[in-house]
């Protein structure tokens, strides 16, 4: 099974299946020194875990990582950094009435056409649950970040046509983590958790978007022509489970836009280059500019539903299914901290393969 690995000099190589013995990972290109912070690991991993409030799944998993090399006396050594997650609350039980049944929306399907046989308990692999070590990459990935003064924060900018409009410049982030759906606006907030409660009482899923902004990232990240840094960004959201669609800067807004009003215009401020506006998202030509990099992510409905619903078995029988189990309703909130997660790797892959070339 390819495609277990993401990045180039900074690499997250990932293992696990949902209700397998244990998830984990190892990443390679950790810069030696760093002060490895086991607790602020732990702190993003319980930002991702289930069971956090009432509008996520109830399976209550502690997601408690050990590391087991590539840290010595606190540091980092250089060397890989290996670590797992074990599972402690699976219910594979819930999963028996659908040993032989392809859930609708579901990788179910797909993954018996491919490998001719599929993980019925919770998805295996196709699972969210392996996202657990992509927060765990991210986590360590912040550690370097923090060294460059680039910092990483994403919120929830929509679920359903709930909408918060302000501007992220206008918003302040640090009140993301402030209520249980991870939006910086707490009346936008309160009418968000209500619509994820409706429709988790009706038995049914919403999705939504997630804004994510990285500050503090100076010119020429990225590289011509294939791996611009928008098309690595793009490549890491769309590997994360549901995500539906990826825009930056002014995205498909900017479509519409004549080009003598999306222009960003260069001004120079002391030594350091601006732009006065940002419909750019703080890239050109693939390459950071020093403004801010901010892009959206789309999350579809959980595809997971406890209403039955037709599909068909194993044997192309049409039948009718009703799914068990404890699912979320909305994956948005638990996906903020993934979204950060990719994002960090992406931006510190990209900072090494610089630093490579220019030697700083």
């Amino acid at each position: 099974m390819a495609g277990n690995i993401f990045g180039n000099i900074f690499r997250l190589s990932t293992f696990g299946e949902s209700h397998g013995e244990a998830v984990g990972g190892v990443v390679d290109g950790m810069l030696p020194g760093l002060p490895i912070d086991i607790d602020f690991i732990q702190k993003e991993l319980n930002r991702r875990r289930p069971g956090q409030s009432r509008i996520t799944t109830p399976r209550d998993e502690k997601d408690r990582v050990r590391l087991l090399s590539g840290v010595f006396e606190g540091r980092s050594t250089g060397t890989p950094i290996g670590f797992i997650v074990e599972n402690e609350n699976q219910h594979s039980a819930d999963y028996d009435n659908i040993r032989k049944i392809y859930r609708p929306s579901h990788a179910d399907y797909t993954y018996d056409a491919k490998y001719g046989l599929r993980d019925h308990r919770g998805g295996g692999r196709s699972s969210a649950r392996e996202t657990i070590a992509r927060v765990v990459g991210g986590a360590l990935a912040k550690i370097i970040l923090n060294e460059y003064g680039i910092i990483v924060t994403a919120f929830t900018k929509q679920i359903g046509t709930i909408v918060l409009n302000t501007p992220y410049t206008s918003l302040d982030l640090s009140k993301t983590e402030d209520n249980i759906v991870r939006c910086p606006d707490a009346a936008t907030a309160e009418k968000m958790i209500a619509l994820i409660d409706e429709v988790r009482m009706a038995k049914d899923s919403i999705g939504g978007v997630i804004t994510c902004v990285v500050r503090g990232v100076s010119a020429g990240l990225g590289d011509p022509c294939f791996d611009k840094l928008q098309a690595t960004l793009a490549h890491a959201m769309l590997s994360i489970n549901a995500v539906k669609g990826f825009e930056y800067g002014s995205g498909f807004s900017g479509s519409s836009m004549r080009g003598s009003a999306h222009n960003d215009i260069f001004y120079v401020d002391g030594d350091e280059v601006h732009t006065r506006t940002n419909f750019s998202g703080g890239i050109q030509g693939g390459i950071s500019n020093g403004e801010d990099i901010y892009f959206n992510v789309a999350f579809k409905p959980t595809a997971t539903i406890l209403m039955e619903q037709p599909t068909i078995n194993t044997d192309k029988e049409e039948v009718n299914t009703i799914v068990k189990g404890r699912h979320d309703p909305c994956v948005v909130p638990r996906a903020v901290p993934i979204v950060e997660a990719m994002a960090a790797m992406t931006i510190v892959d990209a900072l090494l393969m610089q630093r490579s070339i220019s030697g700083r």
